[in-house]
């Protein structure tokens, strides 16, 4: 039976001979920050659908339920700290091994934690966008806004029921009445500055990663089930190069069979492992 102790070794050994990484991470990084995953390990779905691009910007519905629950769940997201793992790979950076790394979360702990050169995949929630004048403003406003226009919303009872992204499990009752703000600046609709399911990635976004996974030793995935095309791709895009593949995690991922090497401890205890002067 492999142990922590093999991994660390063979994780060792592998930066020695792989210098040069792009690193993409997935909702599994940030558990241990108390933010949840949205899969289990067999990579299935755990929640309701999820909200859909094209719902939220057609139906006012849509936009009420949203925002009401992430009045909820934003805090949990703003308030979470960056892991052991978000740390260690900082270091490894610092260390000059990443090359780039690209992240499937928006909860921005890459950066918290010091890391440089982050690419966030699916945007980021401390950020909300304008879809008419494409002006920014901090998530943090928003929220001030949400309980203005909505004084109720802070005096009912909240679900306990934390779910990824700063989504919260309240009843759909709860936001018939909801007043969502409208952009200061032109009165057009708010959005948070993620890519929603059925949303597409930047596609700048997707050539600058790709653009690295060509200049890199190999692609390493942390704490992703794949199951999304958006960080497949790049699995599928460094085989085709013949660039290793390893994959941290513990269950299914889509892109086993196409893995080098897959460690299933841990990734916050693996990576944090490493040590100051580990490689």
């Amino acid at each position: 039976m492999t142990t922590l102790a093999d991994e660390l070794t063979q994780f060792r050994d592998f930066v020695r001979q792989h210098p040069r990484l792009v690193i993409l991470t997935g909702a599994g990084i940030s558990a241990g920050s108390g933010i949840p995953t949205y899969r289990d390990a067999e990579g299935r779905w755990l929640y309701s659908e999820p909200i859909q691009h094209r719902d939220y910007i057609q139906k006012p519905e849509t936009r009420q339920r949203y925002w009401t629950r992430s009045f909820y769940g934003w805090p949990a997201i703003r308030d979470a700290q960056p892991n052991a793992g978000h740390r260690a790979l900082a270091l490894l950076q610092r260390q000059g091994h990443v090359d780039l790394l690209v992240t499937q979360n928006v909860d921005r702990l890459h950066q918290r934690a010091g890391s440089s050169e982050v690419i966030d995949l699916h945007g980021r929630l401390d950020r909300v966008r304008c879809l008419t004048c494409a002006r920014c403003v901090p998530r943090e406003w928003m929220q001030a806004q949400l309980s203005q226009h909505n004084p109720g919303l802070n005096s009912l009872v909240q679900a306990v029921l934390q779910r990824p992204d700063g989504d919260m499990a309240t009843p759909d009752a709860h936001a018939h009445n909801t007043r969502v703000p409208a952009c200061e600046h032109c009165g057009g609709v708010l959005i948070p500055d993620v890519v929603f399911f059925g949303g597409t990635v930047p596609r700048t976004r997707v050539d600058l990663t790709l653009e690295a996974i060509a200049r890199a030793d190999a692609l390493l995935v942390i704490g992703s089930s794949l199951q999304v095309y958006s960080g497949f791709r790049f699995c599928r895009a460094a085989h085709a190069q013949g660039k290793p593949l390893v994959l941290f995690n513990p269950g299914h991922t889509r892109a086993d069979d196409l893995a080098t090497l897959k460690f299933a401890s841990p990734c916050d205890t693996l990576l944090s492992g490493l040590g100051n002067n580990s490689v």
